[in-house]
């Protein structure tokens, strides 16, 4: 289900945030995905506490690629990989998935994406891709499964507990939400 809520129900909204995009409580401290573009909000949480990463693509090609490394090392990271479980296993696929969707669909159609966050907090894995785009993201219906192209948001959408679109008024494009489930 697509939907225009800025947040999921039951979700306070954003965490408060200063100029380096530390949250509140959270510590923030380069990555490494080259020349401090990664920016690791929470490393001191503890478990059971809210994570998040982010990650600037300016200045950067090969996003997609980066993208799915950048979020491959938060699994790791955060405990969901090396997975434990075949369960385990599809739900880091999954996530890897809707970033590799997210991030194409910036650079297919919103003149590329400018970052991606990620937010963990054991239950959901909250991924926003932000972009300059002025378009609305929908899964292409009809749906035509032998058809090349037009599945990216159809594959959120089957994939996701719910998805959405996040614009803020008086600025520019616009962040593309999804959450999915933690494993269990």
């Amino acid at each position: 289900m697509s939907t225009t809520r800025p947040y999921s129900p039951g979700d306070r909204g954003p965490e408060p945030s200063g100029a380096s995009g530390a949250s509140e409580g959270g510590v923030a401290a380069a990555g490494a995905a080259g020349e401090g573009m990664a920016v690791q909000d929470g490393a001191a949480a503890p478990p059971g506490g809210r994570q998040v990463r982010r990650l600037s693509f300016e200045g950067e090609s090969g996003v997609v690629p980066l993208a799915r490394d950048f979020t491959r090392q938060a699994l790791y990271a955060w405990g969901w990989l090396p997975a434990a479980s075949a369960d385990q296993r599809a739900a880091a696929e999954d996530v890897l998935l809707v970033v590799s969707e997210l991030v194409t669909n910036a650079c297919l159609h919103a003149e590329g994406p400018d970052g991606l966050q990620i937010t963990c907090d054991n239950k959901v894995i909250r991924i926003e891709v932000s972009d300059r785009g002025t378009g609305q993201p929908a899964p292409r219906t009809p749906h035509r499964a032998g058809r090349p192209g037009g599945h990216g948001m159809f594959i959120v959408q089957r994939l996701c507990l719910d998805w959405g679109v996040v614009r803020t008024p008086g600025v520019g494009g616009k962040t593309v939400w999804a959450e999915l489930g933690a494993p269990a």
